[in-house]
Order: C-alpha cells, then structure tokens, then sequence
C-alpha cells in the first residue's frame, strides 16, 4: 500500500537575485515563518543565495545562507528545492540558470516577464517535461493574484476578453501630468530619480513591459502559445499636456492599455495609449496601481486591482508560488499542458472605434478643408472638430472621429503627411469601449 502522507520535510529555497524583490522574499521568510510553516504543513526555508555582489550591504544578514557568485551552480546545488530567479532580463544568467533548474528537477518561481514572454512555451515544455513547475504570479501585476485568477478562478470560463492597465510607471506618469499640470519629461525624471523606470527606460514608457504581461496573459486567457512578437507596441513618449487636459475637457483620462482578444483571424494584442471614460474604474485608477479587467462567457466581468510593484506587493506574489509547490499543489505553466496550446496568428484590431487626433495646421487658407477631405476619402467621418487659438504660424486643431478603422485611419494619416498643411506628424489615439 503506498504512503500518501503528506511531505513535512523543509522546503529549501535558493534565491538568485537580492534586489528589491529578492531582499522582500528574504524578509518575509524570515519574519513570517511559523506562518508560512503553519499553511504550508512544513518548514519554508532559504538554503543558499546568488546576487552581482556579496559584500554589498543589502539591509538583511545573509550570513546563514550559502553563496554561489553563479545563479547557474545555485540552481543545480543539491540543498535547493526550489530555485527562484528574481534576476530579471530574458538572455544569459537568468534563462540559463532557469534552464539547467529545471533541467535538475527543481521547480522553478520567477518574476521574469520578459523571460516568459519570449520562451515561455520552450520553458513551459521543458518544465512538463521534467514534471516541475514553473511559477511566475510575480511576473504579472504585482501583488495581483491574476495568474491564479485566470487559471484557476475563473477555468470554468471561455474568456473573451482581457483589458488593463499593467504598467504602474506609465500610469503614474499620466495621472501625475493631470494632477500636477507637469509635462512629460519633467515626470519621466523624476521617475528616474525615485527608482521607477527600467535600466532600460524604454521598456516601460514604450510598452514592451507591459507587452510582455499581456503576451502571457492572453497565452493563459486562450490557450495559446506565448506570442509576444504580435503585441502591437505604442508607448506614451508622445503624450503631451495638452492631450491630457483635452482628454480631460470630454469626459477621459488616458492610459497605457493593454486589450487582449480572439478574433475569428487570430489573436488581437495590443498595447496603447487610450482614451478611457474618467467614470470607468480604469479611468479612475490612479498612481502605480495596476487593475485588469478580465471578461469571460459565465462569470461575465470581473476587476483585479492593486499595486503592481513594489517589494511588498511582489515578493508577496513569490510566497504565494512557493507556497503552492510546499502544499504539493501542480498547475501547468499556462494553465493547460504545453503540448496544447496553440501557435496563433497575430492580428491588428479591425473593430471600429472612435479615435482622438491632434495636429499642428499651418496658417494657410483650405487647410481645415484638405484635413476633411484627406479624412473623408479615407472613409473617416468627423464627429467633432475644435481649432484652439494660437500665437504661431501653425494652429492646433482637436478632432474626434466617428467610429472607424484602424487601417482607415492610417490611411488617412498617411494622405495628411501630403498635403503640405500639417506641420509634424499628427498623435492619434483609440477611444475605448468599456
């Protein structure tokens, strides 16, 4: 007769990068033990750690945990049952040591995005492969439970449609340019200053971090193979003041959304900015807060919201992982085994909406009409039109289109670039519907 007895052995972690997160996991471990123990049905313990430098002063002693200077050794040694990788970056150290992890027969806890955006099918085989588990509820959102939420929660639904803010930088940017009345460049500083931003700046501003969370979640929403490459990616370096206070003047607030559907061509992902009602929860989501809204045919629509960084909020989100595996509990990666989830076809958004443009005219006579002209043979209707007073040679001018398509709309910027009249290329951002 076999033993199913539960396993009270001690859960031995090795934790690869001591950043912010990795200091938060440390802390709670070791502040929150009898706890973590008590729910788990057995000690959760750190066995040994990896980070850039040993003598840098971290805050926390280290000293009852072995060092290795190479992630990869850590994850291999024999003492660790779970490797966790808070390493960032999707190339060398952190994939490799992921790799050779899971190659070993440990289960694996990540915060990588980026990682998971750009292997994760390969990662997810090989883990199911190995019968390990890869976690990664760090990844996505903070301290938001929404990996467990889609995957869990809400298995029983055919998911429509996953929309959201997951990007807490770009919103604090935005919201703080309306509260504050201070420009862009001004914010993205201070956002430097204050620790914020990427070593990549890019990576959050331009929306490819949070490309990279909507790529995972719609894998998971789906059952579709990762395809970040598909994620239509527009940041908000282009967002000036004055959108913000027009926004504002009809009723919006702009964010950096992501919108992620099937559609019967493929699957539409997108990451923009966009015009959302200031009434809606997502208009009204201020600072680094994340909210996902997550749509499905049974549960009809729920709200995730929370804060999507942090050292608190993410290493909480680690603990829920590791605790999962010291409870015995197993989940393929994305929610279905790998071997069935589908390579998908990325698509642009056909369904028409109803767009928010503003440009520079020249001060020259018939050009109001050239812009109408361009914009009606490109199939694009005006609902409303505002010329704003001006000092210069060139005038700006608010439009607010009938619903159209996107396709119709570049092809209308595309013929406004010829006419002679608009002076820099015009900002053209979605109006969504929520």
């Amino acid at each position: 007769m076999s033993d199913n007895s539960p396993d009270r052995s001690p859960l031995r972690l090795g934790i690869a990068g001591l950043g912010t997160v990795g200091i938060g996991v440390v802390k709670i471990i070791r502040r929150q033990a009898q706890l973590l123990e008590d729910r788990a049905g057995r000690p959760v313990v750190i066995t040994a750690v990896s980070a850039r430098s040993k003598d840098k002063d971290r805050g926390v002693d280290l000293s009852d945990y072995a060092w290795e200077d190479d992630a990869v050794d850590l994850a291999k040694r024999d003492d660790v049952d779970v490797f966790v990788e808070l390493m960032g970056g999707h190339e060398g150290t952190a994939k490799a040591s992921v790799e050779a992890a899971i190659a070993a027969g440990k289960d694996v806890v990540t915060a990588n995005k980026a990682l998971l955006a750009h292997y994760g099918q390969d990662l997810a085989l090989a883990a199911e492969g190995n019968n390990v588990s890869l976690r990664y509820e760090a990844a996505v959102a903070g301290g938001i439970p929404v990996i467990k939420a889609l995957s869990e929660g809400l298995a029983g639904n055919e998911i429509t449609r996953v929309i959201g803010v997951m990007n807490g930088t770009c919103n604090y940017i935005l919201t703080q340019m309306q509260a504050t009345g201070r420009g862009y460049n001004a914010l993205f500083d201070e956002c430097a200053e204050l620790g914020y931003l990427e070593a990549d700046p890019n990576l959050d501003v331009g929306g490819i971090d949070a490309g990279h969370k909507l790529s995972i979640l719609s894998s998971i929403a789906f059952g579709t193979q990762v395809n970040f490459s598909a994620v239509e990616l527009e940041g908000i370096q282009r967002i000036e003041l004055k959108d913000i206070e027009h926004a504002a003047e009809m009723g919006y607030r702009i964010k950096l959304l992501g919108v992620a559907q099937m559609t019967g061509r493929g699957l539409e992902q997108r990451m923009s900015p966009c015009l959302v009602p200031d009434t809606s929860p997502l208009g009204q989501l201020e600072g680094g807060t994340n909210m996902i809204v997550i749509e499905g045919d049974a549960v009809e629509q729920i709200i995730l919201r929370g804060p999507g960084a942090g050292e608190g909020p993410t290493a909480s989100a680690v603990l829920g992982d590791v605790m999962d595996i010291a409870r015995g509990f197993t989940l393929p990666t994305f929610g279905q085994a790998a071997t069935t989830l589908r390579p998908v076809t990325g698509v642009k958004a056909t369904k028409p909406a109803p767009f928010y443009l503003r440009m520079e005219l020249f001060d020259k006579p018939g050009a109001l009409a050239k812009v109408a002209a361009v914009l009606g043979n490109a199939g694009v209707s005006i609902d409303r039109m505002r010329q704003i007073s001006h000092a210069k040679t060139s005038a700006p001018v608010l439009i607010v289109t009938h619903k159209c398509t996107r396709d119709g709309l570049d092809t209308a910027l595309a013929g406004l670039a010829e006419t002679g009249v608009v002076d820099g290329p015009p900002v053209a951002i979605r109006i969504e519907e929520l």
